[in-house]
């Protein structure tokens, strides 16, 4: 029988990998055990929960017990307190304690593209797995590539059977749409406020402003996204293909999102006025064309759906919107 432990269980996407998980029936014999700490979450059907802190080896050693694969999707942001902690430490027992498993099989990690330095760098071809790590400013961009650099030791090391799938910035309900907000409730970076100045932000908002970012050339700049239903999509198409072990994979929508193009779409379909920013930020276009390939992987979200998924999308009284960590 297999027992797919989740870290991370109760994030975005750990969410809804669980609910996936459980309900389809391809996956129908496994039993799925979450990993939480800060977040609960109730044990159910088929789902087995574990508390306490992935730094902890002992948490980590009760969590691997009779597990044979692993999904980590655990991790911090600009949170240098805990970002080796987690990312570090937690990953290291995690891998420690998969190697002398005797019912351990696979090891899938999330990674992200700021391990190759997501939208900061300039950049003349698509950004494909051969990219060299270079991570941006910050902790976290930091800790994505020690992830994948101590996942590949252990290939090398002790041949372990293990899968990265590299992600861009995730977005799921109305992310999209707050991702573009000149307001405090905006999801992320750029803070669009911060960029023009409260004043001119509050005009924006009252006028139906949405901005169109600009590289330092004034071109607008194209950005990676991948919906969490096309990701999730992907760890339940990795878990136990063959093509996938020792691996990295590019997970993201097939082109990224064009400011210019998401700006015009904006103002035709929702009488939005599109405000051009220059940033510092560069376009860069992540080659998803090896997940195609070898996994048979094909994301369903392109700019249109991600857009009409975003606006279309109501908040239940019980679902704020809540920005768990900082950056």
């Amino acid at each position: 029988m297999r027992r797919i432990l989740v870290t991370g269980a109760t994030g975005k996407v750990g969410g809804v990998l669980l609910r996936r998980l459980l309900a389809d029936p391809a996956f129908g014999d496994c039993v799925v055990r979450a990993l939480v700490h800060n977040r609960k979450l109730e044990p159910g059907d088929r789902l087995e929960v574990v508390a306490g802190s992935i730094s902890d080896r002992s948490v980590v050693e009760a969590a691997l017990e009779d597990v044979t694969h692993v999904v980590h999707l655990a991790t911090v942001k600009e949170t240098p307190e805990l970002v080796m902690d987690v990312s570090v430490k937690g990953l290291f027992w995690l891998l420690e304690t998969c190697r002398t498993s005797p019912t351990f099989e696979q090891f899938i990690l999330l990674g992200g593209d700021n391990a190759v330095g997501h939208f900061v760098y300039p950049r003349r071809l698509p950004v494909t797995e051969e990219q060299k790590h270079m991570p941006y400013d910050g902790c976290y961009a930091l800790s994505k590539v020690l992830e994948e650099v101590m996942l590949e030791q252990y290939y090398i090391q002790y041949d372990l059977n293990g899968c990265c799938l590299r992600a861009p910035w995730i977005m799921e309900k109305d992310d999209f749409k707050y991702q573009l907000s000149f307001g405090e409730d905006v999801f992320g970076g750029p803070r669009w406020r911060d960029l023009v100045g409260p004043e001119q932000a509050d005009e924006y908002i009252r006028t139906g402003g949405v901005p169109v970012m600009l590289d330092p050339d004034g071109r607008p700049v194209k950005r990676n996204f991948v919906h969490v239903e096309d990701l999730v999509s992907a760890i339940l198409i990795a878990l136990d293909h063959p093509g996938a072990r020792q691996e990295t994979f590019n997970i993201c929508m097939n082109e990224p999102v064009d400011y210019g193009d998401l700006g015009e779409y904006l103002a035709q379909t929702r009488n939005l006025t599109p405000i051009p920013i220059r940033t510092p930020y560069y376009s860069t276009w992540l080659d998803n064309t090896k997940a195609k390939f070898i996994l048979g992987w094909r994301p369903e979200y392109d700019l249109v759906q991600m857009v009409e998924a975003a606006w279309e999308y109501r908040r239940a009284a019980d679902d704020p919107r809540i920005i768990w960590y900082p950056g």
